[in-house]
């Protein structure tokens, strides 16, 4: 059976769009986002409610520590995976997400490094430490600009990372077409971009981020702490800061939504330039979904 890969931004609704299909083809839900995959932090990360959970079978989403490093080959390995024992069962599977790496890492649109260069990562750990983090982010921008346009600057782990790739000799970067992906396992799958207007998303990420603060965002930003890996999602830089006195509410409310706005458009930017991608509205999924994929 083929696997419906369901991308977008934060806020075009593709959580509440999934289960829906979910319900509907008698399918399975597979996470593609790199923040999700912690435990202990639904709020920021706009995990899929209780209700939700309990509706679809949920996988790949709340799994991991806050502290716990991830990569995309580990993702992809582990999303085969998960989805190879769901077709087993004699399920569908719907892979929903807005982190682009994993989604293209997933299908093998893109190679990876899974290897290390222990000496060159310690060389950027000190050049972090060294300098402010735009500019290890400039750097790597100059080496691969169209990864750095999908990370903060702030977001040191992963702009080593990512540094470390794009600077590492041949010899230790490993062959990507070795890894695990949809492709390498005969998986066949369609993949879908939600098309929301930036107005609506825009307008939705001012009510989300509200809710957020209602719901608790700041108790769970000090209960996650600023060490944690999971801690420079969008939001939680934010709220920390606040906790910190370095800003006050109004302040927090307005770069929470500033940070969110930005990420939503370097999603969109992202994947823009997906391989294969097909742009829909939201009410058009289901019927592509039957054209496309011959689901009943």
């Amino acid at each position: 059976m083929p696997v419906l890969i369901l991308a977008g931004a934060t806020a075009s609704g593709k959580t509440d769009l999934a289960v829906s299909l979910a319900q509907r083809f008698d399918a399975e839900i597979v996470g593609a986002d790199s923040r999700q995959i912690y435990r202990g932090m639904p709020i920021g990360t706009a995990a899929p409610s209780e209700g939700q959970a309990r509706a679809v079978p949920h996988h790949l989403i709340g799994f991991l520590d806050p502290y716990e490093r991830y990569s995309a080959a580990r993702y992809a390995r582990d999303a085969v995976r998960t989805i190879e024992a769901i077709r087993a069962r004699g399920r569908r599977a719907i892979v929903v997400g807005g982190t682009g790496f994993y989604l293209r890492a997933l299908a093998g649109d893109v190679d990876l490094a899974p290897q290390y260069d222990e000496a060159l990562r310690e060389r950027l750990a000190r050049e972090a430490r060294l300098h402010p983090p735009d500019v290890l982010w400039s750097w790597l921008r100059a080496r691969d600009p169209r990864r750095a346009a999908t990370l903060e600057p702030a977001d040191s782990y992963r702009v080593i990372r990512a540094l470390e790739v794009a600077l590492a000799a041949p010899s230790t970067r490993g062959d990507g077409a070795a890894g695990v992906t949809l492709r390498s396992a005969r998986i066949p799958f369609v993949k879908v971009a939600l098309d929301v207007p930036l107005a609506t998303i825009d307008a939705r990420i001012d009510a989300r981020t509200d809710v957020m603060l209602a719901q608790g965002l700041l108790d769970e930003a000090e209960r996650i702490g600023a060490a944690a890996v999971a801690a420079n999602a969008v939001g939680y830089p934010q709220a920390l800061a606040f906790l910190n006195g370095w800003s006050t509410r109004e302040e927090l409310r307005t770069a929470l939504v500033r940070a969110t706005r930005r990420y939503a458009r370097r999603q969109r930017s992202w994947l823009r330039s997906e391989p294969g991608v097909s742009w829909l509205a939201p009410d058009s999924v289901e019927s592509a979904a039957r054209e496309k994929l011959g689901w009943t």
